[in-house]
């Protein structure tokens, strides 16, 4: 499989994170890994290596989906991000724009949905906005 379709799902919710990685592999791409929290997606980032992340804002643990992502751009990871989250509020949208991720999507999210992210963010080019 092309390595470019590499995904890590982060998502903290066992049936969610089941129905991701279906969903996920039915479009084409592979799950590379997973983790439940921000803490474990850094530990096994670099293990991983995937190429898109797939990440839930709201996580079990110290650290939520946006500072994970931020811990990254900060160490100049600029690997494609897609949000997934129940909370739509400006502030979150916001503050997902601003490290740079290719889609936030609502949950729960259809296969079509997913598939245009994963598909734009195969394609993308992160420039995160964020003063480090």
């Amino acid at each position: 499989m092309d390595k470019y379709r590499k995904v890590m799902i982060v998502e903290d919710d066992p049936l969610l994170s089941i129905v991701e990685g279906k969903l996920v592999e039915q479009i084409g791409f592979r799950v590379a890994g997973k983790a439940k929290s921000g803490e474990e997606a850094l530990d096994r980032f670099y293990d991983i290596s995937p190429s898109i992340i797939l990440m839930d804002v709201q996580l079990s643990g110290a650290i939520n989906g946006l500072e994970a992502i931020k811990n990254l751009r900060e160490n100049e990871v600029t690997i494609p991000v897609i949000f997934l989250s129940g909370d739509d509020s400006e502030l979150v949208k916001k503050q997902a724009h601003e490290l740079g991720c290719v889609d936030f999507l609502l949950k729960p999210v259809s296969k079509n949905v997913l598939s245009e992210s994963l598909h734009k963010a195969e394609n993308s080019v992160i420039k995160p906005q964020f003063a480090a």
